[in-house]
């Protein structure tokens, strides 16, 4: 498709919503949420929470999550993020909670989490990171309402066993097993 493609937005034949598409070719350009992981990484009754230092809502405080990346698994992007906000390397004990953010595009896969090493600072998308203790968290300077979910979403299971999600199949632990290309 070229470069200079300009799309508009119509109903594809047999659609039933609008879609981007080039009235050339008849290209559908889909547009999909996106799919953001993150953790709630706890030691003991203390959250670990970063001061954010990117819009949107630079100086609220969040847990560290983020948009995942192209070949990664939902707990690669977990724990990549952990580290690249947070400076932490974490051990994930499951999945805590999944949110639909309809109205920005946006699921949220959030973790729970613990400390796999000791030590944590910020990264370069934090101002500073620090632990809470429950009574403490700054509820009034969280950056986004998941974030108030996912503390209390821990907060309801942080002393009992998590539910199992089922993850990729042990034969296909990481997910990147690519269809056969149609010859």
């Amino acid at each position: 498709m070229p470069e200079n493609t300009r799309f508009i937005r119509q109903i594809p034949e047999g659609g039933d919503r609008e879609r981007l598409m080039c009235p050339d070719c008849g290209h559908v350009a889909y547009e999909n949420p996106k799919v953001v992981v993150g953790s709630v990484i706890a030691e003991g009754e203390h959250i670990l929470l970063c001061r954010r230092a990117i819009e949107p809502r630079s100086g609220f405080w969040t847990i560290p999550a983020g948009y995942m990346e192209l070949g990664e698994t939902v707990e690669e992007g977990a724990r990549r993020e952990a580290w690249e906000e947070a400076r932490v390397r974490i051990t994930l004990d499951g999945v805590l909670a999944v949110y639909s953010i309809a109205r920005i595009g946006q699921v949220q896969v959030i973790f729970r989490a613990r400390f796999a090493e000791p030590g944590f600072g910020p990264g370069p998308e934090s101002l500073e990171v620090a632990r809470f203790h429950w009574s403490e968290i700054p509820w009034d300077e969280l950056a986004f309402p998941s974030v108030n979910w996912a503390l209390k979403a821990w907060r309801d299971s942080a002393h009992g066993a998590l539910p199992a999600a089922v993850l990729n199949p042990a034969e296909d632990r990481r997910g990147v097993h690519r269809l056969p290309v149609a010859g």
